[in-house]
Parts: C-alpha cells; sequence; structure tokens
C-alpha cells in the first residue's frame, strides 16, 4: 500500500478508465487509485471491479454510489475514505486523459520534497496551455478563473483546476461537510477555504488535452453555479472565522 492515492469520480468513461489505471500504474512513483462510480450505465464500474480482483485488489478500490450525485460530493466521499485508510498525499484527476499522468509525480514533489501543503496542475500559470478545447470554451475558463481572483482576492491562476495534490493536514482541516458547491465550483471553493487557512499552495503547470474519448460533463448549470457560488462565498467568508 502507498501513501499517495488517486481519486477519480467516474460517469461513463469505459472507454478510457482501464488505460488511465494501468498508466497511473505505471509510473515510477507508486500510487493507490479510488474509483467514486455514480452508477454509470456504460459498465464502468465492471470494468474497474474486474481489475480489482484480477490484477491489483492491493492498490485499486471502488465506492459505487445510487446515482450522479455531483462532482464535490464524489470527492469529498473520497476524501474522508482516504482520511480513514490514512493516505498521507491525496490527488483529485480525471478519468479522461485531459491531466497528464506522468505530472503527478511533479504534484507530489510539491507537497512532499518542497514543503508545499497542496498542489494546483495548472493551466495557466506560464500562459495558455489547453489542446483541442474550442476557443470560446479556453475563453470562458480563462476569463472564469479572473473573474474569481477579482472576486476572492486570490493569487491562483487556475481557480478551476480539477488535478490537485492535497496533504492530510490541509483536508483534516477542512470541514467536508460545509463544501457547499457540487460541480465545478467545488474546485474554488476547496481553494478558497485552504488559501482563507493559510495553507502553502503551488502551481505546477501542465498542458491539459482534450479528451478524445467518451463525452464531457460540462453543462451551463454548472458554469452558473460557480459564478453565483463565487458572490455567495465570498460574502459568507465575511462572518466566518478560517
Amino acid at each position: 500500500m502507498s501513501n499517495k492515492i488517486v481519486i477519480i469520480p467516474t460517469y461513463k468513461e469505459k472507454e478510457n478508465i482501464e488505460s488511465i489505471i494501468r498508466v497511473v500504474f505505471a509510473l515510477e512513483e507508486k500510487f493507490d487509485m479510488l474509483i467514486i462510480d455514480d452508477n454509470s450505465p456504460d459498465g464502468t464500474a465492471d470494468i474497474v471491479k474486474g481489475l480489482i480482483q484480477n490484477e491489483f485488489s492491493d492498490r485499486l478500490f471502488i465506492i459505487e454510489r445510487p446515482g450522479k450525485l455531483g462532482l464535490g460530493t464524489a470527492y469529498i466521499t473520497g476524501f474522508k475514505w482516504s482520511l480513514e485508510h490514512n493516505y498521507d498525499y491525496i490527488f483529485e484527476m480525471d478519468a479522461d486523459f485531459s491531466h497528464p499522468p506522468e505530472k503527478l509525480i511533479d504534484l507530489y514533489n510539491a507537497c512532499a520534497k518542497d514543503g508545499f501543503d497542496m498542489s494546483i496542475g495548472s493551466r495557466y500559470v506560464s500562459g495558455v496551455n489547453v489542446v483541442n478545447w474550442p476557443l470560446g470554451r479556453v475563453l470562458m475558463s480563462y476569463f472564469g478563473s479572473k473573474y474569481v481572483r477579482m472576486i476572492t482576492g486570490m493569487k491562483i491562476m487556475d481557480t478551476t483546476a480539477g488535478f490537485k495534490c492535497y496533504t492530510r493536514k490541509v483536508l483534516e482541516n477542512i470541514d467536508l461537510d460545509k463544501i457547499k458547491m457540487k460541480g465545478y465550483g467545488f474546485q474554488i471553493e476547496m481553494k478558497f477555504t485552504a488559501w482563507k487557512k493559510k495553507f502553502k499552495i503551488k502551481e505546477v503547470p501542465i498542458i491539459f488535452t482534450d479528451r478524445k474519448q467518451g463525452t464531457s460533463k460540462m453543462s451551463g448549470g454548472i458554469f452558473g453555479e460557480a459564478v453565483w457560488g463565487v458572490l455567495k462565498m465570498k460574502i459568507s467568508s465575511w462572518f466566518k472565522k478560517y
């Protein structure tokens, strides 16, 4: 068993899930993996369970949920499980190869060797490093992060990034049951909470490549939650002790 675990939420990822698991397990650094599957109708969970049974019973784990309950709740479920199982470094990553798996090692080193409490795989810390996204989506994401920085005061360039490493200390000091946002706003809220608690955060440059297989889960509702949720989050922060 490793002291590092990668959490991947899944819904209809049968084209990607086995490949991403094998690539992560082939890295020089040893990572365990936890899949949080929201009752994928395409058999994603069955693929994972087959890999657990036949090859990776000591490194690969799955939690199956009854339906689509939101990205944020999937990660919070994974965080709680990981803390209960005594992992020291807990990672978020997508299943679709948009996050380069080899960069898990850089995220880990930023925390384990360079002394940061949290590291972020950042699309925008060294320019705009996004491949295969339509221009409109790039602009929405880039200026969305700019909007979040303006409202919150955070200096983080990629505020909506979903490729991250948390040290155990960070997650133990955040009341996970009080994280409100469910979609991509969840990523902002977690960063904002860690930043308000004065944790040291490092952005690690990555090249983000849009998925080649499967379908995107982005929607207008998710984007709207982030826009209005950031305002609510900032206002409520005036009345909170961190």
